[in-house]
Order: C-alpha cells, then structure tokens, then sequence
C-alpha cells in the first residue's frame, strides 16, 4: 500500500496545487475552486487510509518481488455476514437529500439519521476482537 499512498498523495498535491492557481487566475471563481478542493480532498482521503494501512499491516505479499502465491492465500478481511445499517444510511441520505429542496427542518433529521447509519457501520464490529468463545 506504500505505492499507492504515494500515488493518490501525487494526486492530492496535483489537485491542491490545481486549486491555488486556478484560484488566483480565476479571482476565485468558487464553483471551480470548490471542485478542485474537494477533488483533493479525496484524492487526500485514499492516500491517508493507504498510508496507515501500510504502517498497520506492513508490505502485501504483492509488493515482494520474492514472494510466492502461495504467500498471499488465506483470509483476506472480516465481512460482516448481514448489517441493517447500509439500509439506514441510505434512507438517511435520501431524507437528507429531499430536505435540500423542501426545508432546513428535514435536511437536519435525514442528517441525524445518516450520522448514526454512518457510525454504526463504522463501530458495529469494533469490539469482535475483544470477544472470547468459550
């Protein structure tokens, strides 16, 4: 993951550099300043989780030229069998998304609901390891 972290921070660096100087040529122009912000901003995103992963997991059995297939068999991730918090977050993000055209008051409770579909998708397996069978 070490490349790929190098590669989306090129990206991200290309993009914020994009941004300033499309910024200053355009008097900044906000639609395409906003674009190109937030063009780095993902581009920023995937090269911080690649990062960490690489300093998490160390080098992939892909990234060795020494290494054998037989090296990178084995379970790969944790895939939750089934979660209802996809089905929340979208419903969530779809309140949301009506309340920009018919009212502030629908925007924030379709927000409200995307956070908590958000945050148990991101916490619903945070304690498995903690967890012993027994």
């Amino acid at each position: 993951m070490k490349v790929e972290a190098f590669l989306f921070g090129g990206v991200a660096v290309f993009f914020a550099g994009s941004a300033v100087l499309y910024g200053y040529w355009s008097h900044w122009d906000p639609p395409g300043t906003a674009a190109l912000v937030v063009a780095f901003l993902m581009a920023a995103v995937i090269a911080f989780f690649c990062g960490m992963n690489y300093r998490r997991k160390g080098r992939r059995p892909q990234d060795r030229g020494d290494a054998e297939v037989a090296d990178g068999a084995g379970p790969l991730e944790f895939f939750p069998a089934k979660s209802p918090w996809p089905v929340v977050t979208a419903f969530g993000f779809a309140v949301l998304s009506t309340g920009v055209v018919f009212g502030l008051w629908l925007f924030l409770i379709g927000f409200g609901v995307l956070a908590r579909g958000v945050l148990g998708m991101v916490f619903q397996y945070a304690d498995r390891g903690d967890r012993q069978e027994g």
